[in-house]
């Protein structure tokens, strides 16, 4: 069932033996029976070429033994029944397709090989235009950039002492072909957006359309016509002036010149080597692009290096570097816990009450972290690498009133309100902070109606007494027995011209007299 002569005119094609039974699956051995036998008759590859009917006609020549493919491809008449299902859906569809829906749909039991010859056989124009392939036109110098991520290999980390997986940013210049690669040994958010600065800057500029990969790192939603990029890599396109122009998913064709060189790169700069850090891979990978991947020789130039077409027709092409450094910022969507705080990165910080149990946008610098609220700025804060961060403006006042009136604001009251109130208060404090912290706010609080000077003098004679407590201080100022125990609620000496409590009904026993 093999077609002997398709296996005779991918050889004169020029595609070597092991290849052609690759792709045909067959076996070696089969290939070289048929490939001896044509070149024994004096072919070779590259000849001139011949049709496919003078193929068949060298075929039943050379092979008696064998049958005319089309004569054999009609002998199965499970296929033959359905030509005309197959004319018509090979239309629209792939061979595949058309194989697999007659499989499940109509039960035909052949297999997608035997099918698939058949359909070359009698259906050729249909599976040749399924296989028809459009090279992508040249592009301008300066016009376009294509990026991906390809595995490099592991090294061992001395700080940690366990070996880590690198891979390899690269970016390629599609017209030059010049490149630059960055080994990385994380491929967040962050380490994306520093492998684009740090090639602008060995490029010395900007392409005006940039290819990448739908990494979740750059393209949170893949789509053809309206991609959703990244926060992140948004800014850096609008900073550079550049487009970001996604490749299709499960299309590699889109960016074929990164492709092609992802094995290259491995096997020419990392493989069979050792190296110790992550910096020294960095150090080492913008000479190699230079001295090495800038020295290969390309066919499409008539053998001019990569970095020689760079300097003469692409360098000058590429847009300009901004004037300002681009601030590298990780965007996320914390959720505002009950307690008002937000996780960015390793650290919690507050944002205002009223946002709790929402998810914010939370954009992270090198210095501040700003939360946004359907686009509106929030809070911002000094970034901290790990730890908590709080205002406490953030949370209703009654909620904390508490907490803001802590032992070190105790205190300062306290000294304005006189000495003795800085010995009770420092009492309170001493065993416990936080377990007397409400008994020394509660004295302080004792001056809105009492007064200062007298909140003074309960709190020293507490401290006489031996029994310096909230409760006696409170009772000693409803009392009013602050000054050496005399109330201040005791009825006053009467005045001259009035009676005394004691002369009050003395006239009246002089009468009964």
């Amino acid at each position: 069932m093999i077609d002997v002569v398709e296996i005779l005119q991918h050889w004169h094609a020029g595609r070597p033996k092991a290849v052609i039974a690759e792709s045909l699956g067959v076996d070696r051995r089969t290939v070289r029976k048929y490939v001896e036998a044509v070149e024994a008759h004096g072919l070779s590859p590259g000849g001139p070429a011949l049709s496919r009917e003078e193929w068949s006609e060298l075929v039943r020549q050379l092979f008696p033994s064998l049958v005319d493919a089309r004569a054999r491809m009609l002998t199965f008449p499970a296929i033959d029944a359905f030509r005309d299902e197959i004319g018509e859906m090979l239309k629209a569809n792939t061979v595949t397709t058309v194989h697999q829906r007659l499989r499940d749909e109509h039960g035909l039991a052949v297999g997608i090989s035997s099918f698939r010859r058949y359909c070359w056989e009698v259906f050729p124009c249909e599976v040749r235009r399924e296989s028809v392939t459009v090279p992508r036109p040249e592009v301008e110098p300066g016009s376009e950039a294509q990026i991906d991520y390809g595995y490099l290999g592991t090294f061992l980390d001395p700080r940690i002492g366990k070996p880590r997986r690198v891979w390899a940013f690269i970016m390629v210049l599609a017209f030059s072909r010049h490149l630059f690669v960055r080994p990385v040994v994380k491929m967040d958010q962050v380490s994306w957006v520093a492998c684009h600065v740090a090639a602008f800057d060995y490029f010395g500029g900007v392409p005006r359309r940039l290819v990448p990969d739908n990494l979740k790192t750059g393209v949170l939603r893949p789509d053809i016509y309206d991609p959703k990029l990244n926060r992140t890599y948004g800014e850096l396109a609008d900073h550079y002036d550049c487009l970001i122009d996604p490749a299709r998913g499960g299309k590699p064709k889109d960016k074929p010149r990164v492709e092609r060189i992802v094995p290259y790169v491995r096997d020419s700069f990392y493989r069979g080597r050792e190296w110790g850090s992550e910096p020294e891979l960095w150090e080492k990978a913008p000479i190699w692009c230079t001295e090495v991947a800038g020295a290969r020789q390309l066919r499409i130039f008539e053998g001019a290096s990569a970095l020689s077409i760079f300097e003469a027709a692409e360098a000058s092409a590429l847009g300009p570097l901004p004037l300002f450094p681009f601030e590298i910022a990780a965007w996320s969507y914390p959720l505002v816990g009950r307690d008002c705080y937000a996780k960015v990165g390793k650290a919690l910080y507050t944002v205002p009450w009223v946002h709790m149990g929402q998810r914010l946008d939370a954009r992270e610098g090198h210095r501040t972290v700003e939360f946004f609220a359907d686009g509106t700025l929030v809070k911002t804060w000094s970034r901290i690498e790990r730890g908590r961060q709080r205002d406490w403006g953030d949370y209703p006042p009654e909620k904390a009133a508490f907490f803001m009136k802590d032992p070190a604001w105790c205190r300062h009251r306290a000294g304005e309100i006189g000495t003795s109130a800085v010995e009770v208060v420092r009492r309170f404090l001493a065993g416990g902070a936080l377990h007397n912290l409400r008994s020394a706010q509660g004295v302080i609080r004792l001056t809105e109606r009492y007064g200062t000077a007298r909140v003074e003098a309960a709190c020293r004679r507490s401290l006489e007494v031996g029994d310096p407590g909230y409760r006696t201080i409170k009772g000693i100022l409803v009392a009013g027995t602050e000054l050496d125990g005399q109330s201040l609620l005791q009825v006053p000496e009467a005045p001259a011209h009035l009676h005394g409590p004691d002369t009050l009904f003395s006239h009246l026993e002089e009468v009964e007299v």
